[in-house]
């Protein structure tokens, strides 16, 4: 921490990391909800803050009760050999290194604090580099689903992640709240397109726009920032459009520095503390270029505050810089305050606060903060809010869930909802526009108190679906494979009974940057070597949280035939909302499939294989299938079928049918507690029915079935069983359980 940092924080009476609680946060957990209908239509106010460039691992891996790093049910990749060809399989957190790297595999680390600073314990306010994550990167990192360049493409620092002593804030966020493990990103790109899909639902791949394309010149979908290739602006609808033609109240609250279209679209880039970054991407479209300064469209998206013009003279003293900082909010204050805040509102941070990679994450922390205090600071606007803080993209940074995404071709799967206009052939390469990786998102509202998790699959087109929901509007932008994946929200909240119980948070007011760097001095970024990092997957914070009920019930029936050497899996949906299996082979040269299967819908797909096979199917909440065996003349044939909920749930069911021409034992064992379950001779063609109550371990299951005399069987079950109540989340995330078997 440089000498004119800590200056100033002694001058204002704080510490990064501690302070007193301002009344207000605490006021946040207490105001009661505006419970008038007890559904989603006592929300009157929506607000948005989509902050920059952070995966959920980077932000949440280590977060209790989340699937972060102590996912038991990571995908597994195949790792090239230290020494020679080949690959042997390995946990997803741990990324083949490349040729240019010394070191076998890359795991997640986090930077040590004191090889930034002597004593220092908090990496919240250092400056560290990012990686690259256009288009064409993140393809490459992501590669065709084997998800395993991310560290060879992507340089080491895509590994890196923080802790709660690095970001207290969004984690005790985290904890009052809610926050969500299944947010995904919603382009394999850059910022820009991330944020055309919060703001229209898509990047221009829709069928109305004819010969012209997306920017009347012939442009494809967008996948870069910026104006098109054409340099033309672009000419698909936007959501507040939408919003507008159904007398939706709406409105950007954002900072303008230099001109409000190009070059610089309200950010010149000289100071990194006013501007709107370039972030308000419904500026590079022509309605907006276009729109006369006295329309909706001009006053609600191309006007804001310009502190450039009243920033203090460098000698100030820190409480002028302070309240300089401050006046970024004066017109959402104003609002808030008068009871002018509209149905929806975008909030659009300078660079320095989005948490860009370059820029320290807990300036991010400060802004958010001012936000939720102005919210606070009328109860009775507050209690009908819902403020959403997510993230347009993750960088070209790590996190190990394998984003849902459509089969490119029939090799890589298939789908029982179209795919239309979610593969791209306009730009290199070819290939799925999303989902991406997962990105952080909380939450706050007095529907959604509590700390729970919901791992719900989501991207950025439900927050446009969750605004539709409640204003009975339609944005027909978003796709039909994108609207069924991702859901509207809605189970993130309670809206008939909300929990109103109270969590401490801790300042933020430490986060302010210096008067020196708001004066426009750069800050310096520490760039990480391997005598400064702490590597190895990290342990989880110990214990659960609350989770929301989910609209899934999946299953997956394997079946083999030795005579032609193939398995067959077929993926069942008796849930209520479109799933995305994701298929990995122990065959390195198999492709990775994704088979997407709507409510009441099955599909299949057959693999050929040799002795022994190894399958994996992953779905969402930490569902998992292991299909292990072997074709050989004496390799079990045994099928297995799974039923839930039979009687009073939670509990699964399981049928074994010995399909042989021998006797073999049937082993079923509970991974949670270790105990046998099944332990059956079955003769030819004899079946054996059995079930397990899962009401110690709320609901979430882990059955290892396998076979006397046969090494090789050996099949997984695993998951959670819904009941349509609240539960919690996995105990073996939460090291409270050490997984057998």
């Amino acid at each position: 921490m440089s000498a004119d940092r800590r200056k100033f924080l002694q001058l204002m009476g704080m510490t990064a990391m501690t302070g007193t609680l301002k009344t207000s946060i605490a006021k946040a957990l207490q105001i009661p909800a505006h419970n008038r209908t007890g559904t989603i239509r006592d929300v009157e106010h929506i607000v948005i803050l989509m902050q920059e460039n952070r995966p959920f691992d980077h932000h949440f891996g280590t977060l209790r009760g989340v699937r972060g790093f102590a996912d038991p049910r990571a995908v597994e990749i195949n790792l090239p050999l230290k020494s020679g060809p080949g690959t042997t399989p390995a946990s997803v957190f741990l990324q083949p290194a490349g040729s240019t790297f010394a070191a076998f595999g890359v795991p997640p680390f986090r930077v040590n604090p004191e090889s930034v600073h002597a004593g220092l314990t908090s990496l919240g306010l250092t400056y560290l580099p990012g990686t690259g994550h256009n288009w064409g990167p993140i393809h490459a990192a992501w590669n065709q689903g084997h998800y395993d360049n991310w560290a060879a493409g992507q340089g080491p620092i895509a590994m890196n992640y923080m802790t709660r002593e690095d970001i207290p804030y969004h984690c005790a966020l985290a904890d009052a709240f809610t926050v969500g493990d299944a947010y995904f990103c919603s382009v394999m790109g850059p910022t820009n397109p991330n944020r055309y899909y919060l703001f229209s639902g898509c990047i221009g791949n829709v069928n109305y726009l004819g010969a012209g394309g997306t920017d009347g010149h012939g442009a494809g979908p967008v996948t870069a920032n910026g104006l098109s290739p054409n340099h033309a602006y672009y000419v698909f609808e936007t959501f507040p459009e939408v919003l507008q033609a159904a007398g939706v109240s709406w409105k950007f609250y954002q900072d303008l520095a230099g001109t409000p279209f190009a070059p610089d679209f309200g950010d010149p880039g000289v100071d990194a503390f006013v501007g709107n970054y370039g972030d308000c991407t419904v500026r590079y479209s022509n309605q907006y270029f276009t729109a006369p300064t006295n329309s909706p469209l001009f006053q609600n998206a191309v006007t804001g505050t310009e502190i450039s013009n009243t920033i203090p003279n460098a000698a100030a003293p820190p409480a002028a810089w302070l309240a300089w900082q401050e006046s970024l909010f004066d017109i959402f204050r104003s609002d808030v305050a008068s009871g002018n805040l509209p149905q929806v509102s975008w909030i659009v941070a300078p660079a320095g606060y989005t948490e860009h990679s370059n820029w320290p994450v807990n300036y991010g922390a400060w802004y958010i903060s001012q936000i939720l205090d102005i919210l606070v600071s009328n109860p009775e606007v507050f209690s009908k809010t819902v403020f959403i803080v997510n993230y347009d993209e993750a960088d070209g940074s790590f996190d190990h869930i394998v984003p849902p995404t459509p089969p490119q071709t029939s090799a890589n799967g298939a789908s029982t909802v179209s795919i239309e206009n979610e593969i791209v052939t306009t730009s290199t390469p070819n290939g799925p526009i999303g989902l991406a990786q997962r990105v952080p998102f909380i939450a706050i509202s007095p529907w959604s108190k509590g700390g729970f998790v919901n791992s719900q699959v989501f991207d950025h087109t439900s927050v446009i679906q969750f605004i539709e929901k409640r204003f009975g509007v339609h944005e027909r932008n978003i796709s039909p494979w994108r609207r069924a994946v991702a859901g509207d929200l809605t189970s993130v909240f309670n809206f008939a009974n909300p929990n109103a119980a109270p969590v401490s948070l801790p300042s933020t007011a430490g986060f302010l940057p210096p008067p020196a760097e708001l004066d426009g001095a750069s800050g310096t970024t520490f760039i990480p070597g391997l005598n400064s990092v702490i590597a190895g997957v990290p342990a989880q914070e110990k214990g659960i949280r609350p989770a929301r009920a989910l609209p899934y019930e999946l299953d997956v029936h394997a079946a083999v035939n030795a005579s032609n050497s193939t398995v067959s899996l077929t993926f069942f949906n008796t849930g209520n909302a479109t799933v995305v299996f994701h298929v990995r082979s122990g065959n390195a040269a198999d492709p990775v499939r994704n088979y997407t299967v709507e409510p009441g819908k099955t599909l299949a797909g057959t693999w050929n294989v040799s002795s022994p096979y190894k399958l994996s199917v992953y779905g969402p909440n930490g569902f998992v299938r292991y299909f292990n065996g072997s074709i050989s003349s004496s390799a079990a044939a045994l099928d297995v079928v799974t039923r839930y909920n039979i009687g009073k749930g939670p509990n699964i069911g399981w049928n074994i049918t010995n399909f042989g021409s021998a006797q073999v034992e049937v082993i079923v064992l509970d991974a949670y507690t270790g105990n046998l379950l099944t332990t059956r001779v079955l003769h030819p063609h004899a079946t054996v029915v059995d079930k397990l109550s899962l009401d110690q371990f709320f609901g979430w299951y882990d059955l290892i079935v396998t076979a006397g005399g046969d090494p090789t069987f050996k099949y997984r079950i695993a998951g959670h069983v819904e009941t349509g109540e609240d539960s919690f989340s996995d105990p073996a995330l939460g090291g409270l359980v050490a997984l057998k078997g």
